[in-house]
């Protein structure tokens, strides 16, 4: 279980995060939604340890890590793929994979790169291809299988769909749905792309200015046609 107890965080003078509370459950996607400045990009910034928390608790499998250095979370389980789908662009795809592997959950060794070829068929593709050759959602694909060499627990998961192609992040998000349900993953899925996001997710958290507005099943928010054009554009 992953749980987030009143976190709270600010820049200078600006609140960006009240007391968010939540939790993802072991091989489930929980979706986090909201509008531009809604607090998304805080929340996992926040519980990976990039910005200071000023108020509560991040809690992985009972242990509070919310002070935890950011290069050590890797050793807890806890992964973070912020948004950019930032490689080593001078690299080759398996380099790039292997790197992840350096750093890992403790006691685990590092996903097999076949393992990943596995899950992300193109990249296997790929393999011997330098980073600054691929597509966006192949870049998108590489980093979220760097992530994985490093065996977590916890998946947080900023914006994947960010700049890619309708039929893109359609497979991608097939691919995320796959990986939870055959790696017993705990995802966190932060999302623009509300109506997506819900068609993958089993739980969605909805912020707004900082706050949780709502936490409920992902079928619940997605019917609900008033919470959905207040807070998440459709």
């Amino acid at each position: 279980m992953f749980a987030v107890e009143e976190l709270s965080a600010a820049y200078g003078p600006v609140k960006a995060l009240n007391g968010v509370t939540f939790t993802a459950a072991r091989g489930q996607v929980t979706a986090v939604l909201g509008a531009n400045g809604a607090g998304k990009t805080t929340l996992l910034r926040t519980v990976s340890g990039l910005v200071r928390s000023t108020a509560g608790t991040v809690k992985l499998n009972g242990k509070d890590i919310t002070r935890t250095a950011t290069e050590k979370l890797t050793s807890y389980g806890l992964s973070h793929v912020p948004e950019g789908r930032g490689v080593i662009a001078e690299l080759t795809v398996t380099e790039n994979l292997r790197l992840g592997g350096l750093h890992r959950a403790t006691g685990s060794e590092p996903m097999p790169v076949g393992r990943v070829f596995e899950l992300f068929p193109r990249l296997g593709e790929r393999r011997e291809a330098t980073a600054h050759m691929l597509s966006g959602g192949e870049r998108q694909m590489l980093v979220i299988g760097r992530a994985l060499m490093a065996r977590p627990s916890v998946l947080l998961l900023d914006e994947p769909s960010l700049g890619l192609a309708p039929r893109v992040v359609s497979q991608i998000f097939d691919l995320l749905r796959g990986l939870v349900q055959t790696e017993e993953l705990t995802v966190v899925l932060v999302e623009q792309n509300a109506r997506s996001a819900l068609s993958i997710a089993d739980h969605g958290v909805v912020l707004n200015l900082g706050k949780v507005v709502a936490s409920a099943p992902a079928a619940e928010l997605a019917a609900d046609e008033q919470l959905r054009h207040a807070y998440l554009g459709f």
